[in-house]
């Protein structure tokens, strides 16, 4: 998804959106109906307020929200601990990402009213950091 795109080119019309090199990847994904691998991808603005577009994925929670607003995104030292505490709360785990090794290093909740919220390890900010930086895959 670039500049070319139609959302792309409103945003960049409306906003003055530049976007960053398409980030993709085969996933290890435990869903609540158990562990899958998905191909997941993803577009961020290199202009802030950040802002991130994911393609559908029919069948999983990767589809057009009914609020407008799909997900908001919050940096997690403890994406396992912040994702239990949530449960607690009342908000299930959508989807839990998950590493080779079984560390889970993003998770998505839903409640009962509102957007979903997407936990992210703050391993990977120093990554996205770059990537946002040079409008383009990290380095």
């Amino acid at each position: 998804m670039k500049e070319n795109s139609v959302f792309g080119v409103r945003a960049a019309a409306l906003w003055g959106y530049t976007w960053c090199e398409e980030l993709a990847g085969r996933s290890h994904v435990v869903l609540p109906e158990g562990g899958t691998e998905l191909d997941l991808r993803s577009v961020y603005s290199a202009t802030t307020p950040r802002v991130e577009l994911v393609p559908s994925i029919p069948g999983t929670l990767w589809q057009p929200a009914d609020s407008g607003v799909h997900h908001l995104g919050y940096w997690s030292d403890d994406v396992a601990a912040d994702s239990a505490a949530l449960v607690r709360r009342g908000h299930p785990c959508e989807a839990l990402g998950v590493r080779p090794d079984g560390t889970a290093h993003w998770a998505f909740h839903c409640g009962p009213q509102g957007p979903r919220i997407e936990l992210v390890t703050r391993a990977l900010q120093p990554v996205l950091k770059r990537v946002w930086a040079a409008g383009g895959q990290p380095s």
